[in-house]
């Protein structure tokens, strides 16, 4: 058995002396792991960083096998955020999420795609918002889509009456339904329905939002916990602004 395919390195250990043991998530075959032999060298490190683009293939005797993987390094995703811990540290998160939620050799293509569009994004001024955004989509994959497109309860569609979003089921609730229960809901960032160009307040409400739904039916119904990752990164970046003078939305 045999193939290759486009793919985005989510992880990687050593296994052995010298080989290393990969993950990757790939444009068709998913998420994908294989053996890479030679990987604890100098010469595959770059390709083996979360984040690298690679061109991949993997082979094994039996479609059941572990397999090797080859690797040719197209970019090295990290390598271009040294100098930015907070982007690199969000690149963390979405490869740790990526690979602790989506199921083994199971094609997710738009996630793919998806993936690629926030690693170019995170080189722009909208990256955050655009992370929040990617975290929807992941949550969409796995067969959890959250509803922002009319109030719950209510049936309004008026983007500009939708401020909550219920915590059991994912769906938009506008400000008049939703008053009196507040403290009880989940602040909808007004960027994810296109009232504003968001903003690092409405990121960290986007954060909390994806965070309830990623823990409560991602983590929680597999007895596990949020990748330390992503907490790490959500830290980070509420500290960043908060210190910046940005007092962001708890």
């Amino acid at each position: 058995m045999e193939w290759t395919d486009d793919a985005i390195v989510l992880s990687a250990r050593p296994h052995g002396e010298t080989a290393a043991l990969a993950v990757l998530l790939t444009r068709g075959h998913g998420r994908h792991a294989g053996l890479v032999h030679g990987g604890q060298g100098s010469r595959m490190r770059p390709a083996l960083e979360p984040g690298s683009r690679v061109a991949a293939r993997w082979a094994a005797r039996l479609v059941e096998q572990l397999g090797t993987l080859a690797l040719e390094l197209e970019r090295a995703t990290a390598a271009g955020l040294l100098e930015d811990p907070l982007r690199l540290a969000a690149l963390s998160s979405a490869c740790a999420l990526a690979d602790a939620a989506l199921p083994e050799r199971e094609p997710h293509p738009a996630l793919f795609d998806a993936t690629l569009a926030l690693f170019d994004a995170l080189q722009t001024e909208v990256w955050a918002e655009i992370y929040v955004r990617w975290e929807i989509g992941l949550l969409e994959e796995a067969g959890f889509g959250l509803d922002f497109g009319r109030c719950a309860a209510t049936g309004i569609a008026d983007n500009d009456q939708l401020a909550y979003v219920s915590p059991r089921t994912g769906r938009a609730v506008s400000l008049s339904a939703g008053e009196p229960y507040r403290d009880r809901l989940l602040a909808l960032p007004p960027f994810l329905v296109g009232r504003s160009a968001g903003g690092a307040e409405e990121v960290v409400q986007g954060l909390a939002l994806t965070g309830h739904f990623l823990d409560r039916h991602l983590f929680a119904l597999r007895h596990a916990e949020v990748p330390a990752a992503r907490t790490r990164f959500v830290d980070r970046y509420r500290k960043a602004h908060t210190t910046s003078g940005i007092t962001p939305a708890p």
